[in-house]
């Protein structure tokens, strides 16, 4: 909302306050003392309001002149009282008198008090809702700082990711280039449409499932390629539906640890990896036989480096489990997308 849009809502509310009061003041009485009474000196309430909000709080306030602010609305009450007793002056048959006979007439300092009490009255709201303003727009202020600073944190975290990938993928091609094996031109193609989806989709907070899955396939049809006698890996999914999204990047550090600290040249304990979607809930298994002389199961960057991106991106929103015992290591997470 622009500052027009803001001062237009301003005195529409007014506006409506105004005829609300003048309509029902004016059902029990005459039309013309009601426009008086409310339309001139809630005019001047108005007046003090806005005196208030705009130049007194902002001025004083904000570089902690306190006295300065104190004296200033006590002026501005004081002055706005007198105001008020010069226009009843000039309509001193409807402000003024008072009594079962309108026989009385208020004396000056009567009026002044009573005056200043209902200017009081408008200094403090307009004091309220500067700082419910300022709280307001001070907390959205936080919030994006704080995206921002989540914002960036994700991007550091995926950028970690990207090199340490790389890094292991040019390690496993130069393998095969170095050996003059006839797989290298296909690893070459995998790893080109994996960078693909690491620099171009992955900016983006979320990503179709469908293309995570696929990103998960070509890595590991890549990882299928270093070894000469076979890699026994089972890949299953179901219950995939093109709207599903989820963040990118998040599960290939369960596959590739299966790959760098797991054993997956046995036939008879393949690696297993499975992933299911229920409803809105996601489903992720990887189980592989362990490496015994490797102790370092998904260490640096991995493990922490995925509870990080879960917590930020899923806050409260999933489950881990791990369980690394014997030989079989197994890793559990459920996602509610």
């Amino acid at each position: 909302m622009n500052n027009l849009q803001r001062a237009c809502l301003h005195v529409l509310i007014w506006a409506l306050i105004l005829i609300l009061f003048v309509y029902i003041s004016s059902r029990s009485g005459n039309l013309g003392n009601a426009v008086v009474i409310f339309l001139y000196f809630g005019l001047i309430n108005i007046t003090v309001f806005y005196i208030n909000y705009l130049y007194i709080l902002p001025r004083f306030l904000n570089s902690r002149r306190y006295l300065g602010c104190a004296v200033s609305i006590l002026l501005l009450i004081m002055s706005s009282a007198v105001i008020k007793y010069a226009v009843a002056s000039f309509f001193r048959e409807i402000v003024l008198i008072r009594g079962p006979n309108r026989d009385y007439y208020v004396t000056f300092w009567e009026y002044i008090i009573v005056a200043s009490v209902t200017g009081a009255f408008f200094v403090f709201i307009s004091t309220a809702f500067k700082f419910a303003g300022d709280w307001f727009l001070n907390e959205k202020v936080r919030k994006n700082l704080e995206n921002e600073k989540l914002t960036a944190e994700l991007a550091f975290l995926k950028s970690q990711i990207n090199p340490h990938f790389l890094f292991n993928s040019l390690n496993n091609i130069y393998s095969l280039a170095y050996q003059r094996s006839e797989k290298t031109p296909a690893a070459i193609l995998k790893l080109s449409e994996i960078m693909r989806y690491m620099l171009q989709d992955s900016n983006e907070p979320t990503v179709p499932l469908e293309r995570e899955i696929r990103y998960l396939q070509n890595y590991i049809e890549l990882q299928k390629l270093r070894f000469k006698d076979g890699a026994f890996v089972n890949f299953s999914y179901s219950g995939v539906d093109e709207r599903m999204q989820i963040i990118p990047l998040i599960l290939i550090a369960f596959v590739e640890n299966c790959f760098k600290h797991g054993i997956v040249t046995d036939e008879a304990i393949p690696l297993d990896i499975k992933l299911q979607v229920r409803a809105s809930e996601l489903i992720f298994e990887v189980n592989n036989k362990k490496n015994l002389q490797n102790k370092d199961v998904l260490g640096g960057i991995g493990l922490s480096n995925v509870k990080r991106r879960l917590e930020l991106s899923y806050p409260g929103r999933y489950e881990l489990t791990i369980e690394n015992g014997g030989l079989i290591y197994y890793c559990k997470l459920i996602l509610h997308l």
